[in-house]
């Protein structure tokens, strides 16, 4: 039998609820961005007339007072968002009991065993109806025989439409387009493969397998696999909880980082609640990233794989400190920090420990870890925390610490 896929994409999701819950907004230019004044100003979504006017998620908001000047900023109201996308989850079940999350606004559904309420196409329409009515949002919705290309469809056709990607006319619609339309293609794989001559879907899906294998690795055989319509990977069950490949935090300064040492403190602030959340995972990570943005808002990074796995913030603060030091540095004026941890293992997976650790004392480290993770857990995530984040290097000239500690902005 031939499966059933489709793709739900709230429209502009988080400007359409601003704009559902504040009817003065219909028909305005507006974004959902951080706080302007404390400078996590990135556009986040935007409306179609702010879209039409030049504005682009993750444009910083002056560049989208420059390109719109009658642009009206709205801070984000994630407990709305949340609500919204919950209800939109539960139309969604009432028709198939696989319903897979892909971020806030955005579901995979499987409608295979579904016809009883008609074809893909046919239930798409409801659900785009059924969301219109009753939640007052639009949804695109791509239809199809396998999830990338569903996806793909939910994404040519918007706002509020259903768009048909079929084993009859995939080669005609999807093959043409670019190859950075298709899902997990960034930006990197897409220079290196403009640098062969694969510009389109279809100029990857002609292409030779061990050649495409030489340049990018078994993830360019991944892409090629999307790129032919032979993806087979499944659409999760409702409430499937998938554990995270990778854990991030990141943070916008409310001024630029002009010292390795303010650097340091930021970084050391993002590893505890990096630390915290492996704890929660029962995980640990065998590699640390660090991304840095300046105050021209150009982006530089730097990772790397770990001798042995680690849930301890300060191991994982101390690596990421001396990326900066040693490969980073030359971003003088930081804007933004971000630490990430990535190729997590359980704690009770098999791992070969470092012939030359000093298990005692990391053993020593990770019960103190603990024991303050625990302390945090009853009283607050501020309860215990490092003495150097007390210190007078950070805080600004205004008085303001540097970084709004308690409320960190996670990416």
């Amino acid at each position: 039998m031939e499966r059933v896929i489709l793709h739900g994409d709230m429209n502009c999701f988080y400007a359409s609820v601003e704009t559902m819950l504040h009817p003065e907004l219909k028909g305005k230019a507006m974004a959902v961005c951080g706080s302007v004044e404390e400078r996590h100003g990135i556009v986040l979504a935007k409306s179609e007339k702010a879209k039409k006017a030049g504005v682009k998620t993750g444009m910083a908001a002056w560049q989208a007072k420059e390109v719109c000047p009658d642009i009206i900023f709205r801070e984000p109201d994630y407990p709305q968002y949340v609500k919204y996308s919950r209800a939109a989850r539960e139309i969604y079940g009432r028709f198939t009991d696989f319903v897979e999350p892909f971020g806030m606004d955005e579901c995979w559904l499987d409608m295979t065993k579904s016809g009883i309420f008609g074809s893909g196409p046919e239930i798409a329409e409801t659900l785009r109806r059924t969301i219109r009515e009753e939640l007052g949002l639009t949804v695109s919705v791509g239809v199809s025989f396998n999830k990338i290309f569903a996806k793909l469809g939910s994404d040519m056709k918007k706002p509020d439409a259903v768009t048909v990607l079929s084993r009859e006319n995939y080669r005609q619609k999807v093959w043409p387009l670019p190859v950075g339309d298709l899902l997990y293609a960034g930006p990197a794989t897409v220079r290196k493969l403009a640098g062969i001559g694969i510009r389109t879907i279809g100029d990857l899906a002609a292409a030779d397998p061990s050649y495409i294998r030489r340049l990018l690795g078994v993830n360019g055989l991944k892409l090629m696999v999307f790129a032919r319509g032979e993806d087979t990977s499944r659409v999760m069950p409702k409430g499937t909880v998938i554990p995270p490949r990778s854990i991030g935090h990141g943070v916008t300064c409310m001024r630029d980082l002009k010292t390795p040492e303010e650097v340091r403190l930021v970084i050391l602030k993002l590893s505890q609640e990096i630390g915290r959340r492996l704890r929660e995972e029962n995980a640990l990570a065998a590699g640390v990233r660090l991304y840095v943005r300046g105050s021209d808002l150009s982006f530089s990074g730097f990772g790397e794989g770990l001798i042995e796995p680690t849930r301890s913030a300060r191991e994982i603060a101390g690596i990421a400190d001396e990326f900066y030091r040693e490969k980073l540095s030359f971003v003088k004026e930081v804007r933004q920090v971000t630490v990430s941890v990535y190729s997590l293992v359980s704690e009770n997976d098999a791992w070969q420990p470092w012939l030359f650790s000093d298990r005692e004392g990391r053993d020593r480290l990770d019960r103190a870890e603990t024991a303050v993770e625990e302390i945090r857990g009853r009283f607050g995530r501020n309860a215990v925390i490092p003495a150097s984040l007390l210190l007078e290097t950070a805080v600004p000239d205004d008085g303001r610490h540097l970084v709004k500690m308690p409320d960190l902005m996670y990416t």
